[in-house]
């Protein structure tokens, strides 16, 4: 056994006898929206594995708070993308950053959970490990090595004790580019497909005021600042063409509270004025009420694939990330292409991502046409792409971090 490992039975075993006594403290970390959810389910897991006695610190949205953690900052301070967003914003990002590291090492936490936004978590994880190299660190979702940048994985392994897969194929990923040991514990969106099939989208257009016949399309600009910048313009002349071209649409936005302000005004100029809506579970019955859905790369494409949604994904990065472009080794940027192996949804990236591409791509999927049934048959497949076995994906989760925190055998 190595030096620091001997110490960290030591810390362990000082843990497990503090453990009669007081709640285990757990600090997180998550750097953006999608990361806060995440969190908040794994928050509950873990709040039910510990029968309660979790105490929690860190940094997190509205999910997070909803399970009791009291976030140091607005998660909006570190919710950005892109070289160019990430400098514009540099010296509140670092301040945050700082301010982090101070505040995890000061809790003195049994352990340490980085959640997803490799851009600002893994810098805390490095320095959270210099300064108390006895707390183990659990980074929740893998960085895509295994799209670019593989010599992350080695890099990681130092500050990092074990990876939490959302995705089949990371961890022989980790195996093969010599990183931390990871585990695929499956992706946490697969435990929402039963409640996904029991929602009824017919209440969610009566609350609308939408019309049974109503062609009804899903708009996902994003779930940062910088991507709804880019994309509410050319989102919205996308659907001024389909207006024009007599499409009646009628649009829904799933929106994230804190940014409909900006959302609303952005989309002052479309056509049509857009129904937002707020519930997660509102959100899916947005879904399944509509014919396709105009969506910004991320984890909403697999939202929308587990829901049978048929969509166009774009994704718009500033000038000096896309020159970055050649540095990628997938076949897609789509999770849903890359869960399937095949890019059966069609991606407006950058240069593609104009109001006439989009507009043709959405049209072919409005009506019964070859491309919305080549759709409909991949979106049969997704589910068993994603299948996973045994416990939920959060519950896996968490019995892997409380084994660290508690320094008993990983299963």
């Amino acid at each position: 056994m190595t030096r620091r490992g001997e110490q960290q039975s030591v810390a362990a075993k000082d843990r497990l006898e503090a453990g009669a006594n007081r709640d285990m403290r757990v600090f997180l970390i998550a750097g953006e929206h999608s990361g806060d959810a995440l969190g908040g389910k794994l928050m509950a897991a873990l709040t039910d594995a510990l029968k309660g006695r979790v105490s929690y610190h860190g940094v997190g949205g509205q999910a997070m708070a909803r399970e009791g953690l009291k976030s140091l900052f607005p998660l909006d301070d570190i919710a950005v993308m892109g070289p160019v967003s990430i400098l514009k914003h540099f010296p509140l990002i670092a301040k945050r950053v700082y301010q982090t590291i101070d505040a995890a090492v000061a809790a003195k936490p049994d352990i340490v959970v980085i959640i997803d936004s490799p851009e600002f978590t893994h810098p805390i994880a490095k320095r959270i490990r210099k300064r108390a190299p006895l707390i183990p660190i659990i980074d929740y979702v893998s960085p895509s090595i295994w799209a670019w940048r593989s010599g992350r994985a080695r890099k990681m392994k130092p500050y990092v004790d074990h990876v939490l897969a959302l995705l089949p194929f990371e961890p022989d990923a980790h195996e093969k580019y010599g990183g931390p040991p990871c585990t695929y514990v499956g992706h946490p969106l697969a435990e929402r497909q039963e409640r996904m099939r029991a929602l009824n989208s017919e209440d969610l257009k009566e609350r609308l005021g939408l019309a049974q016949g109503d062609l009804i399309l899903t708009v996902l600009p994003g779930s940062r600042t910088s991507e709804i910048k880019r994309l509410m313009g050319p989102f919205g002349e996308t659907l001024a063409l389909l207006q024009d071209r007599g499409h009646d649409i009628k649009i829904i936005m799933p929106v994230i509270k804190t940014l409909q302000p900006v959302i609303e005004q952005y989309a002052k100029g479309w056509p049509q004025h857009p129904h937002f809506i707020q519930s997660e579970d509102d959100k899916f019955r947005a879904f399944k009420a509509s014919k396709a859905a105009l969506a910004a790369s991320g984890t909403v494409t697999l939202e929308l694939a587990l829901a049978g949604t048929p969509m166009v994904v774009a994704y718009k990065v500033d000038p000096l990330a896309a020159q970055l472009r050649f540095l990628l080794n997938v076949h897609s940027v789509v999770l849903a292409n890359l869960v399937l192996g095949e890019n059966a949804f069609p991606e407006c990236l950058q240069e593609r991502c104009t109001p006439g591409i989009m507009a043709d791509a959405l049209e072919a999927l409005l009506t019964e046409t070859p491309a919305r049934k080549a759709q409909l048959e991949a979106l049969q497949k997704i589910p068993s792409a994603m299948a996973y076995e045994g416990t939920s994906p959060s519950d896996h989760a968490a019995s892997i971090i409380k084994s660290y925190a508690l320094k008993t055998p990983v299963r």
